[in-house]
This record gives C-alpha cells, structure tokens and sequence, in this order.
C-alpha cells in the first residue's frame, strides 16, 4: 500500500510558477508525495476533452493564488498518465471520474472532491488541507507540544504526558497534543489507556496525520508483544526465502526490537517477491510503519520512494 506543515510570507506571494505546474508520472514523486512533506498539494486530475475541468481547473488555480503560498497544486492530464492513474486507483483513490481533485498532507490524500464545485467550497476545501497541515493558532500552545515532544524524545515519558494533557486542558482539540500523549502512553507501556484516548478523539482532529500516527504506533506496539525470537526467524527465512510468513513475522520482530529499517527492508523485499501475498500485507504493514514515524524521518523518504518505484515499475 502505499506519509506536513506550512509557513507562508504573506507580505508577498510566491512566483505563480512555484505553486501550480504540470504533474507527470516522473514527477510525481517529487512534485506531490515529497513537496507535500512541507506544503499541501492539490493534485487536479483532468483531460482536455472534459468540460467541467476547463471550469474548475481556473477556478482551482486563482483559489491557490490567492492562498499566497499556503497550498500547491499539480495538474495531471489522465490521458497522458494512464499508467500512474491506474497506480493511484489500485491504491485506492477513487479516479474514475474526472475531474478528481486529491489534497495530499504528509505524502498522502487527505481529502478530496469530484466535479465542478462552487468557489466557497474550493476555499473550504483549502482551508481544511491547511488546518491539516499546520498546528494551533496559539505560539504559546504550539511551543509547549514541541517542548512536549522534546521531552518525550529524550526519555522523560511522564513529564511530556503532564505537559501534553495540559496543552489540552487549554485546547482539546490540538491535534499534536492529543497525539503527543497517546504516544507518551504508549512509550509508558499504557497500551489500553492509548487506545481508550484514541477512541475518543474528538471527531474534528480524528483523521488528522498526528492521531493517526500514535493509532499506527499503537498497531505496532500491539504486534511487538507477539513478536517472534529475532534469530530464530532469520534463520526460518534463511533457510526457506520464499516463506513469506516468516519473512513477515521477522519484519515485525524487528521492529519490536528497535531496527526499524530492517524491519521496512524485509517488507520491501517481501513486496518485491509478492505484492499480493496475504491480501497485500507487506504494502499495509510498510504504510503502518511510515504513518507511525515522523514525515521527515529518512527511512520513511527512502522506504516510500522505493516502494512506489516497485509499484510504478
């Protein structure tokens, strides 16, 4: 299967060139999943011979102007990119029709419409990719989640969890925080107390990037507690390379002991072998392990890249 924040100088926008451009196969890559790393991409899916495209795609492009920086946009032409459309198809975008417009966040869609949509809702949809990608209003909030996450980097697991809850005793619904500390509970080993929280999330910052990472690192700390001995299943896979339940198991044992890019290298070789094994697991488990990491974190770049290479290929 198939992983953002904004920061814009609004005393003036940038080069009409730098947000909007036409999107390929090639491109994509770069323009979208890693562009959207730092900035929100509005991908327009269209093709000339559409009517409702050549309305919405003007109206699209002047609403991304006029967020000044805040959004970017791609435009890709299905009938040139048949081959990348079928990709995104297969992992679930529906791009029957056209036009599909997708906002990627973090290297993947969160959200997205079809047909011609009025101008109010453009902006709405915008906005929303905004909020997506950015943190709370308040400087002061925002400073206090980062000191949170400073704390829980180094260790001090209950001093970031006070901290994260006090965020919230201030704005429930600050996202970063709510996911801060569920993951500070389950860096405590609280695996039902993070899961209670996550049920209860609030339905506004439910299916925002930070929730979703502590569900994804919640997933994994579940799976660690059945994680198989390490060399035991090495040597399974060792002896018999095409046991891909033991190749699967020995990814997950280890990641539950820390080798995160071993565990993403068995995947991707598990994939390689047979992507359809298990009804894709290898891709689901690859997905898990990148939403649970940080965006920006170098194995989930290259375990991304490489991955969509083998699907593109």
């Amino acid at each position: 299967m198939l992983n953002l924040g904004t920061g814009t100088d609004k005393s003036a926008a940038p080069a009409a060139g730098d947000l909007i451009r036409d999107g390929s196969e090639a491109t994509f890559m770069a323009d979208v999943i890693d562009a959207s790393m730092t900035t929100p991409v509005i991908v327009d899916f269209w093709a000339p011979w559409c009517g409702p495209c050549k309305t919405l795609g003007p109206a699209l492009e002047q609403a991304v102007n006029a967020a000044r920086g805040a959004v970017k946009m791609v435009k890709i032409d299905v009938d040139q990119n048949q081959r990348l459309v079928q990709a995104l198809a297969q992992q679930g975008l529906p791009l029957q029709s056209i036009p599909t417009v997708v906002g990627f966040v973090q290297g993947r869609p969160v959200d997205m419409f079809q047909g011609n949509v009025a101008g109010s809702e453009i902006k709405r949809f915008i906005d929303g990719l905004v909020q997506a990608a950015g943190g709370d209003a308040s400087g002061g909030l925002d400073d206090a989640v980062a000191a949170a996450e400073e704390m829980l980097a180094t260790g001090a697991v209950v001093d970031a969890a006070q901290t994260f809850a006090a965020v919230l005793g201030e704005a429930p619904d600050n996202a970063a925080a709510y996911g801060g500390l569920a993951r500070a509970h389950i860096a405590l080993g609280e695996l039902d107390q993070a899961e209670a929280l996550l049920n209860n999330a609030p339905t506004e910052i439910a299916g925002k990037p930070e929730v979703e990472a502590a569900r994804a690192q919640l997933d994994l700390a579940r799976q660690a507690a059945d994680a198989g001995p390490v060399a035991d299943l090495r040597a399974a896979v060792e002896a018999d390379p095409a046991n891909h339940q033991a190749r699967f198991d020995l990814a997950k044992a280890l990641y539950a002991s820390g080798d995160v890019q071993g565990a993403v290298d068995e995947l991707l070789d598990l994939f390689r072998r047979d992507r359809e094994w298990n009804d894709g697991a290898a891709k689901a488990q690859l997905f898990t392990i990148f939403d649970a990491l940080k965006p920006q974190d170098p194995i989930v770049l290259a375990g991304r890249r490489k991955l969509s290479s083998m699907i593109f290929a």
